[in-house]
């Protein structure tokens, strides 16, 4: 007999865990992404002897740093129906700007205070990218998808023209130090991005502003009838994503103490993949921090499993899109599971 409320009887599995009430909640997802993060680590530790190593998990901790913090500059885009389509040129034009103002104070011997000001002039244009984006979306009504597609474009060939498609480097050493540095033998921009990681997980989770991004991703028309000011959202949340996207531009800087235009072009797929893995709605309204960190840390695993298999990198591509496609599916099951039986079916 089902309880008052439901929507008919439930699915209990052997043992008295119910499935589908657990589905219907946000627990089930960690509990999906736990399982197969066991499993991949167990196939790759079984594979390869040498998975398994503190070697290698260091190495992953210097691997996803830039790609996690990518990832957070997408995730709240998706959370409110949009999209960020120019994150890694975003902060690809950010790091470019930190590197014209430390080679303009110095280069090589440029000192902590230059690099100060490097750093505030990128977080500051990661800003202003990002604001103008979103006032583009919130106040000319267009969609986010075009408006980003368009900065994409715009950024990308501003880049390519002031570089002529090289690189700049020649930073002070401290700078190499930064991205390579540890600290108790964690990784210093392993440190960043969970500091960010936290920092969203505070945003969505305790901020009013976390709750009108998800209400925008809901309805938008019902939160502006309810005294919401959607415009305002719409472009703090661009805004937000651009100053996310400065942040990883200084620690792919950082991390390969030079600066090219298509510094990271790849990892443009890989963010969207990692938040509909870690259960964001590709339609907005619902996703959390916690599991779209942990999702990162599954396809990470897999890429590191891979390398240390000597597998080729247009397989591991391949396997991307194919990780793609049955997140999909397996949404749409989750989803049809939350929702109970159909009555009328």
């Amino acid at each position: 007999m089902s309880e008052p409320g439901s929507n008919g009887p439930r699915a209990t599995a052997p043992g008295g865990l119910d499935l589908a009430a657990l589905l219907r909640t946000g627990r089930g997802e960690y509990v999906g992404l736990g399982i197969l993060l066991v499993a991949v680590l167990v196939l790759f530790g079984w594979t390869t002897p040498r998975f398994l190593s503190l070697a290698t998990f260091q190495s992953m901790a210097f691997q996803m740093p830039e790609l996690g913090i990518l990832t957070l500059a997408m995730l709240i885009p998706i959370l409110s129906g949009g999209l960020n389509l120019a994150v890694t040129f975003s902060a690809n034009i950010c790091g470019l700007a930190a590197a014209w103002i430390l080679q303009s104070l110095g280069g090589p011997e440029a000192g902590m205070a230059a690099f100060a000001l490097a750093l505030a002039g990128a977080l500051a244009l990661g800003t202003f990218i990002g604001w103008t984006m979103g006032i583009i979306v919130a106040y000319v009504g267009a969609h986010p998808i075009l408006v980003s597609l368009a900065y994409m474009i715009f950024l990308r060939g501003v880049g390519e023209f002031l570089t002529r498609g090289g690189d700049i480097s020649g930073f002070p050493g401290f700078v190499g130090e930064l991205g390579h540095g540890t600290v108790l033998g964690i990784p210093f921009p392993f440190l960043i991005f969970i500091a960010c990681a936290v920092w969203w997980h505070i945003l969505l989770g305790r901020a009013p502003l976390g709750f009108s991004i998800y209400m925008v991703g809901s309805n938008i028309e019902a939160t502006r009838y309810s005294g919401v000011d959607t415009r305002r959202v719409l472009t703090l949340i661009y805004t937000l994503s651009g100053l996310m996207c400065a942040i990883a531009g200084v620690v792919m800087l950082t991390r390969f103490n030079s600066v090219r235009v298509g510094h990271g072009e790849a990892y443009l797929l890989i963010t969207v993949l990692a938040c509909f893995l870690g259960g964001v709605d590709p339609f907005g309204g619902f996703g959390r921090t916690a599991s779209v960190v942990l999702a990162l840390v599954i396809l990470q695993v897999i890429s590191s499993g891979l390398n240390l298999l000597g597998a080729n990198q247009h397989l591991a591509t391949a396997l991307w899109g194919s990780f793609l496609v049955v997140v999909m599916v397996a949404r749409f099951v989750v989803l049809r599971i939350r929702a109970g039986p159909n009555p009328d079916s």
